[in-house]
């Protein structure tokens, strides 16, 4: 028992393990990589790589209970020890906008603007297609790489996948769009769990993650 607690303080104050199990980070973090974050870090800025915790939508804090006693007992175990299935869902993006930035892509190059400038992205895999001049954000069809102008709230942040055309990410709605009109899903700054600061896990691949 005292070993439980004291994996739970470590997780709720120090550092906190999870792992990837999507190939939305490619080739960042790749499927079934272990990841630490560190709790003990509440500065987040662009370009880094952070865990968040959310329910079945991203607006939704928790998971709907358990439908039995044996499976909310579980979860509980889970919310303490960070092993097996727990109350909360957790999702590891890049911050690319801030509270108050603007965001957009793309420009003549097929770069994400954020306050009308271009962001370096050599994290970047597989990426929606963008080939000027016949598949740009002024041609018909437009490229799905192209989304308009959103601007953060305060208190959010908008992250997306480094494999961008395989993330659920804050503008998979506003692809291909033209205006903005609420098609945006950001984070809320105190769903952090932390950045991503190490993978433990493949052992050949262990060592620190840096921002991009």
């Amino acid at each position: 028992m005292l070993a439980v607690i004291v994996v739970g303080l470590v997780q709720a104050f120090l550092v906190k393990p999870f792992g990837v199990p999507s190939q939305s980070m490619e080739n960042t973090l790749q499927i079934g990589d272990r990841i630490v974050v560190n709790r003990l870090d509440s500065t987040v800025g662009r370009g880094d790589i952070v865990v968040f915790s959310h329910g079945e939508t991203w607006q939704e804090p928790q998971l709907p209970e358990a439908d039995n006693a044996l499976a909310r007992a579980a979860r509980k175990v889970g919310d303490l020890t960070g092993i097996g299935p727990s109350n909360t869902a957790y999702t590891v993006k890049r911050v690319i906008g801030t509270p108050g930035d603007t965001v957009a892509c793309c420009d003549g190059q097929g770069r994400v603007l954020v306050n009308s400038k271009p962001l370096d992205e050599p994290y970047v895999h597989d990426d929606h297609a963008f080939r000027s001049p016949e598949l740009t954000c002024d041609t018909t069809p437009r490229s799905s790489r192209c989304f308009p102008e959103i601007r953060v709230p305060e208190d959010r942040l908008l992250v997306m996948g480094d494999h961008r055309s395989q993330s659920a990410d804050s503008v998979v709605n506003c692809r291909g769009g033209t205006e903005a009109g609420g098609c945006a899903r950001f984070v809320p700054m105190n769903r952090i769990v932390g950045p991503v600061v190490f993978r433990i896990w493949p052992l050949g691949t262990f060592g620190r993650i840096t921002a991009g």
